[in-house]
């Protein structure tokens, strides 16, 4: 069978679906992966052996710019044109996208040509590219168990299907808690400033300071914060950069963060519990967020609620409670197969 697997413009988009082509690829289908000019190295590296890659020419149309927006639709509309035609010359069995401004036009051509096509929404909420390519898809494949903001009248099926991680997330589902008053605390690849303002304040506030804190924060931080904590004598490592990052879940008992898909899928891959601050411009990752929350592995808490007497106290009850932690790790935990039923979704 012949796959074409559409990716967005960002690594969240496209790490799932190269985990999705590798397996594809292992289980003897032809895979065609097109991606945008943002992602290029990306794809590039991570796409397995024998799949082929192309480009489409596109980008996202959230600038407030009137010019920008045209442009950036000009660019979708003209790649829509292009894969039409490519379609009638080499027509894929199915076509699966992966969301982002970059997959619509590859929907759309699926659906000029009839093609079976799958969508994947990554968040809680979807997202305003799956929501206008979703009148082209027969079946919506979704990380969360319910998704906010889906139009009433859609016809396409909806498949719970969990998002795919990275393997090394996969292989340390359950791990135990270290039980060493471990936090870690992650603003994304590019940190979060609320984070590095408000947890040393908060730690600072404790009257038991033996947590140990991995803080990963921006470049420019780390200097600062590394005399802040050790001023105080708060143990903590203070990097820009987490390169195990499933290693480093593992050896923490609690984890403050953002609550973008890919980090609140990879907590409930490995089962930690977390204080999750979504970013307050963003109605997926609140969503995200209290999807975590009602699981019961942790907090959403709006920015605005999130200030140094909150954590202060939230902090000093859990770990004060080790029974608590272990509570929330375990009730975070949600088995991950995403790769396989999606994978089984759209060949059988």
């Amino acid at each position: 069978m012949k796959i074409w697997i559409a990716t967005g413009g960002t690594g969240g988009h496209v790490f799932p679906a190269i985990s999705v082509a590798s397996e594809l690829v292992t289980r003897g289908h032809r895979v065609i992966i097109s991606r945008d000019g943002r992602v290029r190295q990306m794809v590039q590296d991570g796409a397995p052996r024998g799949a082929k890659i192309t480009s489409v020419w596109a980008s996202g149309v959230g600038a407030k710019s009137r010019v920008k927006q045209i442009i950036a639709l000009s660019k979708i509309a003209i790649s829509a044109i292009w894969l039409v035609l490519r379609f009638a010359a080499s027509r894929p069995n199915r076509v699966v996208a992966f969301g982002g401004y970059a997959s619509v036009p590859v929907v759309f051509a699926a659906h000029v040509w009839k093609i079976p096509t799958f969508l994947h929404e990554q968040n809680a909420a979807i997202g305003r590219a799956n929501k206008f390519s979703l009148r082209w898809v027969r079946t919506l494949m979704t990380s969360f168990p319910t998704v906010d903001g889906l139009p009433k009248n859609t016809s396409a099926h909806v498949v719970y299907t969990g998002l795919p991680v990275r393997h090394e997330f996969l292989a340390a589902a359950g791990a135990p808690l270290p039980g060493a008053s471990k936090l870690l605390v992650t603003g994304g690849s590019l940190g979060a400033q609320i984070l590095d303002d408000v947890v040393p304040a908060a730690i600072l506030q404790m009257k038991n300071k033996k947590i140990f804190v991995t803080h990963q924060t921006r470049p420019e931080n780390v200097a600062r914060l590394q005399k802040l904590y050790a001023d105080n004598k708060i143990r903590a490592n203070v990097l820009s950069f987490i390169h195990d990052m499933a290693g480093t879940i593992v050896d923490s008992d609690l984890v403050i963060g953002r609550s973008g898909a890919s980090t609140v899928i990879e907590l409930e891959t490995i089962g930690r519990g977390a204080i999750l601050v979504p970013l307050n411009i963003n109605p997926d990752q609140a969503a995200n967020a209290a999807s975590f929350a009602k699981l019961g592995g942790g907090f959403a808490v709006p920015q605005d609620k999130f200030t140094p007497k909150w954590l202060t106290a939230t902090l000093t009850e859990l770990f004060d409670n080790p029974s608590r932690l272990a509570k929330m790790a375990k009730k975070s935990l949600v088995p991950n197969n995403a790769v396989q039923i999606i994978c089984d979704e759209i060949t059988k």
